[in-house]
């Protein structure tokens, strides 16, 4: 019981702690609204549960130990993170015709869902966070699968909860957010963190 007590308290935590999530969020929302903000959330929280699953059986492991699988996912996430950290330095161009802005805005919120999934599944340093704090509360002698994912799934409603919270609070400030000014700090400040993240993840060495 402390053992699970202790872990919902870090992994509280740990899900409130800004990182590359907060600030796909917190990006998303401010400039294409609440619904979009929850469907990134909801795109991040499934890339969770993709490394829970992962973690149970054993998939992230192979990242630990195959340096060329490591290599690939690695590079791979770093360069998005780092096209949507750059993707903040080009300005939008005024679209002349309703119709076409119209379009690129519904495919905008087309992708907000994969794109949350994508930078999150594609992070390996995700999967060794699984990999590597999930098995500190295991109680041996028990179905270690079994219980990796029940804590996973705890931790995933836990990020989806905070999440949800934060964008709800977010959008009502979205309209200040919204004004150029703020919106050009806002999206620059963003996407450097993103690139910087992107950097650290490719330059990362594994351990």
């Amino acid at each position: 019981m402390n053992d699970f007590f202790t872990f919902l308290i870090l992994s509280l935590f740990v899900v409130m702690s800004p990182g590359i999530d907060t600030a796909l969020i917190t990006k998303r929302t401010i400039s294409d609204g609440r619904t979009d903000g929850y469907k990134m959330a909801l795109g991040i929280t499934a890339g969770s549960l993709v490394h829970t699953f992962a973690a149970a059986f054993g998939l992230s492991a192979i990242l630990m130990h195959s340096a060329v699988a490591f290599e690939i996912v690695k590079y791979a996430g770093a360069i998005y993170l780092i096209y949507l950290g750059l993707s903040s330095f080009i300005s939008r161009k005024k679209k002349k015709a309703a119709s076409v802005e119209n379009q690129n805005h519904s495919e905008l919120k087309k992708s907000a869902f994969k794109q949350g999934l994508f930078s999150n599944v594609l992070n390996p340093k995700v999967a060794m966070f699984f990999l590597t704090f999930l098995p500190q509360f295991v109680q041996p002698g028990a179905a270690v699968t079994q219980q990796l994912i029940i804590m996973g799934v705890i931790y995933t409603l836990l990020s989806i909860t905070w999440f949800f919270v934060y964008v709800f609070f977010i959008n009502y400030l979205r309209e200040w957010l919204m004004s150029p000014k703020v919106q050009r700090i806002m999206d620059k400040t963003t996407g450097l963190i993103l690139i910087g993240f992107g950097l650290k993840l490719a330059l990362g060495k594994q351990q």
